[in-house]
């Protein structure tokens, strides 16, 4: 059944420059799922919800708004269960139960009331309770958060609560709503799983992102996706990023000579999920090499193990008009770079670094200008000038600017 699943591969720029030096390459590898297998899964889904005092009045309302959405968006056959959380005890307002009865669980929604602060760790630990009632199997199990606010002295619990939802195989889609929430602790829980993290800025929103969210959890074809690069001889991966559905640095693991994996987690036919490989390639003389093959293994929902294997081809020429770039990669190439360099800035203003900082954010807003991005640029600038005022980045700029650079793709893929 390995036609569930398609890889390709494309080249930033070919064909290379032959000769006896080494060189840089970027690879675009998308995977993607054929809209033929797109049926929906069936769902373990719970819903962890702040209702702490700062939700009310349009936050709280805009929240159970979007949750009833969703009850609505499952089917008759999906688990659904919901927890809310403040400072206090934990409330279990949905057991873990098929949506079947819409109305008695969008009541039980309807019922939501904020009070106290925030404590995100008890909450999460009932979830966790509510998600291991239907272990996962065929079900695809997901953890959609939402928080508003800081969760105070329990994080590395939250942090641990993640690692367990990992192994157990839930994928965790955090959302920040507002500015005061810790980013560092949605995006850790959100890779501890394979999930996503993201920054909503309005109440009106959250609707939004919770249907995303459903979508993309109905979709999923594939679980723990795992790419694995083999590659010849004194080439080497410099740096692996996910460019679609948003922009991360994944990583690699190297696993034995020449070789290295990449964990992309789940796959939904929802969008393609897209890597974008920075490769050292060792010198050519003229002609058309092999330089690398990747293989795909990835779980279907049947539980099956699946694999899918191409080559990764590339001419060499010595003809210095010949190569020719490809736009779209190139584009994605020049999206990552800004990307990093807004996460570097930030890194830097953290530390103090109020130079190295605004020299990076200027150097990532001359990029989205040239890119077209003339809003996200401007934003950029404006909190470089900030900087060198002597002020320090408001928590709101920051998130804008974190979670803006990740979303640079989604245009494109729209």
């Amino acid at each position: 059944m390995t036609d569930q699943v398609n890889l390709a591969l494309r080249w930033g720029r070919s064909p290379a420059a032959a000769g006896a030096a080494a060189q840089v390459g970027y690879l675009l590898i998308e995977v993607s799922a054929p809209p033929s297998v797109a049926t929906p899964a069936s769902l373990n889904f719970c819903m962890l919800l702040d209702r702490s005092g700062s939700m009310k009045g349009a936050k709280l309302q805009a929240m159970k708004d979007a949750a009833a959405r969703v009850v609505d968006s499952l089917s008759a056959d999906d688990i659904v269960s919901l927890v809310t959380f403040n400072d206090d005890a934990p409330e279990l307002l949905i057991p873990a139960t098929p949506a079947a009865d819409k109305t008695a669980l969008k009541a039980a929604i309807a019922a939501i009331e904020e009070a106290g602060g925030t404590a995100m760790s008890k909450g999460m630990r009932a979830a966790q309770a509510e998600l291991a009632k239907h272990p996962a199997g065929d079900r695809v199990a997901q953890l959609l958060l939402l928080t508003d606010g800081q969760t105070w002295g329990d994080e590395d619990e939250c942090r641990q609560v993640g690692q367990e939802l990992g192994a157990a195989g839930v994928r965790v889609t955090a959302l920040g709503l507002g500015a005061e929430w810790n980013a560092q602790l949605l995006d850790d829980l959100a890779s501890a799983t394979q999930g996503s993290s993201d920054y909503i800025a309005e109440p009106a929103q959250i609707d939004s992102f919770f249907q995303r969210a459903v979508r993309t959890a109905q979709g999923t074809i594939a679980r723990e996706v795992r790419l694995l690069l083999r590659l010849v001889r004194d080439a080497a991966p410099r740096a692996v990023y996910r460019v679609l559905p948003a922009i991360s640095n994944l990583g690699y693991t190297p696993i034995g000579a020449n070789e290295v994996a990449v964990n992309l987690g789940d796959l939904s036919s929802t969008t393609l999920a897209s890597l974008i490989v920075d490769l050292q390639l060792p010198p050519r003389a003229p002609g058309s090499y092999r330089v690398a093959q990747a293989e795909l293994h990835y779980m279907s929902l049947g539980g099956s193990h699946q694999q899918l294997k191409r080559d990764i081809v590339l001419d060499f020429s010595a003809d210095a008009a010949a190569p020719q770039f490809d736009p779209q990669v190139m584009n994605l190439v020049e999206k990552v770079t800004a990307f990093k360099l807004q996460t570097r800035a930030l890194s830097e203003a953290d530390a103090g670094n109020t130079a190295g900082a605004t020299q990076k954010l200027r150097a990532a807003a001359t990029r989205l200008l040239d890119l077209g991005e003339l809003e996200l640029a401007t934003t950029m600038r404006e909190q470089a000038e900030t900087l060198e005022r002597g002020e320090a980045l408001s928590a709101e700029s920051q998130k804008e600017l974190r979670y803006a650079t990740r979303r640079l793709t989604q245009k494109l893929e729209e």
